[in-house]
C-alpha cells in the first residue's frame, strides 16, 4: 500500500517530516510522497529519514492553478527536489501567496475581523501561511468559535474574506513539473465545484493542458467516487495515483494510509507513475 498525497508543517500540516517519515513506516506503507503546498521546504529532511525507515519516501509538491474560473490543485510527483530553476519558481509563488495573505488580513479588518500577520504567523510552523493558519489565528482572537467555522463564513472561497490569488494555470503547471522531471496529476477532482460536477469532458480539457495522470484514490472518496475516477482515468490512458491528503490534527479522523478508513492504493500505481515519468518528463 502506497500514499502518494500528504502534507507537513512546511504548508498546511502539523506534523514535522521526520515524523511524517516514521508514521509511514509504522503504517507499513510500500512508499510515502510528500507533498506540501508551493514549497519542496520539508523534503531535505524527510528523504534524509530514508535509512531509519523501510518505507520508500519520495518527493513532490502541490500546486495551485485557476481552471473553470476556480482553484484546481495539481500534484508534482516525483519531481526533483534539486531543480534549481523549479526551487526559483516555487520561490515566485510563495511571493504571490505572501501577497494574498497580506490583503487577506485588509479584508477581514474591513469586515470587522483584525487580526495581524504575526497572529497568523503564530500559528503555523514554518513562514508559509496559509488559510488554515488564518482560521487559527480567527479562533484564537473569538472571531469564530472553531477554525472550521471560518472557512465556513468567513475565508472559504465563496466567502466575504476571500481573496484569490494569482494561479498558474493547469498548463504552466504541468509544464514546471515536467521539467522538473516530475508527473504532473489532478489532485481529489472529486472535491472541485462539488461532488456533482461530471469531470468526462474536462479531465480531456486538461489532458491536452499536459496533465498526465489523476487522483482515483483518495483519502475522503466515497466508494462510487472512486470507482469513477479510477474507470475515468483508465479510459483517457491517464496515470492513475491516490493518497490520503493527511494533514494532521487538521484534518481529524484521517490517517496516513487509509484516509477515512477505506483507503487502499495499490502499490503497482507507482511503477506506472515511474513510467510515466520516464515518457512524460522534458529532460
Amino acid at each position: 500500500m502506497i500514499d502518494l498525497h500528504c502534507h507537513t508543517l512546511h504548508s498546511d500540516g502539523t506534523d514535522t517530516p521526520e515524523a511524517l517519515a516514521l508514521l509511514g513506516d509504522e503504517a507499513r506503507l510500500t512508499a510515502l510522497c510528500l507533498t506540501d503546498h508551493d514549497t519542496l521546504g520539508g523534503i531535505p529532511a524527510f528523504l534524509a529519514m530514508q535509512p531509519r525507515v523501510k518505507t520508500r519516501l519520495l518527493a513532490g509538491t502541490e500546486l495551485s492553478c485557476r481552471f473553470l474560473g476556480r482553484s484546481l490543485h495539481v500534484l508534482g510527483l516525483l519531481v526533483d527536489p534539486a531543480d534549481a530553476r523549479f526551487q526559483a519558481r516555487l520561490e515566485e509563488l510563495r511571493g504571490r501567496r505572501e501577497d494574498r495573505n497580506r490583503r487577506m488580513i485588509l479584508r477581514l479588518a474591513e469586515l470587522g475581523c483584525p487580526i495581524t500577520h504575526e497572529e497568523v504567523q503564530a500559528q503555523a510552523g514554518t513562514p508559509l501561511l496559509s488559510r488554515v493558519h488564518f482560521a487559527k489565528a480567527l479562533a484564537a482572537r473569538g472571531f469564530v468559535r472553531r477554525a472550521p467555522e471560518a472557512f465556513e463564513r468567513l475565508i472559504g472561497d465563496d466567502c466575504p474574506g476571500f481573496v484569490p490569488r494569482e494561479e498558474l494555470s493547469p498548463a504552466e503547471a504541468a509544464r514546471w513539473i515536467r521539467e522538473a522531471g516530475g508527473v504532473p496529476v489532478v489532485a481529489h477532482p472529486g472535491r472541485f465545484a462539488g461532488g456533482g460536477f461530471r469531470w468526462d469532458e474536462a479531465m480531456r480539457d486538461l489532458q491536452a493542458e499536459g496533465l498526465e495522470g489523476l487522483e482515483g484514490y483518495y483519502g475522503e472518496y466515497r466508494a462510487a467516487e472512486q470507482k469513477y475516477f479510477v474507470a475515468l482515468g483508465q479510459r483517457l490512458s491517464m496515470v492513475v495515483t491516490g493518497g490520503s491528503d493527511y494533514h494532521g490534527t487538521h484534518k481529524p479522523g484521517l490517517r496516513l494510509g487509509s484516509g477515512r478508513g477505506g483507503l487502499k492504493v495499490p502499490d503497482d500505481l507507482l511503477e506506472k507513475l515511474e513510467t510515466q515519468q520516464r515518457l512524460g518528463t522534458y529532460r
